[in-house]
């Protein structure tokens, strides 16, 4: 493929979708949205750092994840006022939990043996 950004792109919108769905479907376990925002920071991290190996790039999404979510712990009225918002409840989250970290690590780590193992060369 020319623009390996572009097949990144499309899914990442298919994952933000089914992130939102699952938290519509009251019989998908809560920690399954949490292990797709794993693999959501995932896509987005390589969508930026194209040239990076698959290592680096679940090496920074993690860190990325559990930074979003060891911020959780920070309660000031500024941030909680963002946090109630569509969009800062999706993005920052509302409350600390160990699991999320959990169900962040396997996320990550399934994109990268999705993409380890069949996208064969996904940097230029």
């Amino acid at each position: 493929m020319k623009n390996p950004r572009i097949t990144y792109f499309i899914s990442l919108i298919i994952v933000i979708f089914l992130g939102i769905i699952s938290r519509k479907i009251d019989f998908i376990p809560l920690c399954f949205g949490d292990f797709l925002y794993g693999v959501m920071i995932y896509i987005l991290t390589r969508i930026f750092l194209i040239n990076q190996k698959p290592i680096q790039i679940a090496i920074i999404s993690l860190f990325i994840c559990y930074s979003i979510e060891f911020f959780q712990l920070y309660q000031s009225d500024w941030i909680i006022a963002i946090r109630k918002t569509l969009l800062g409840k999706y993005v920052l989250g509302q409350g600390f939990l160990w699991t999320d970290l959990a169900a962040y690590t396997f996320g990550a780590a399934f994109a990268f043996i999705i993409e380890k193992k069949y996208i064969k060369k996904p940097y230029i």
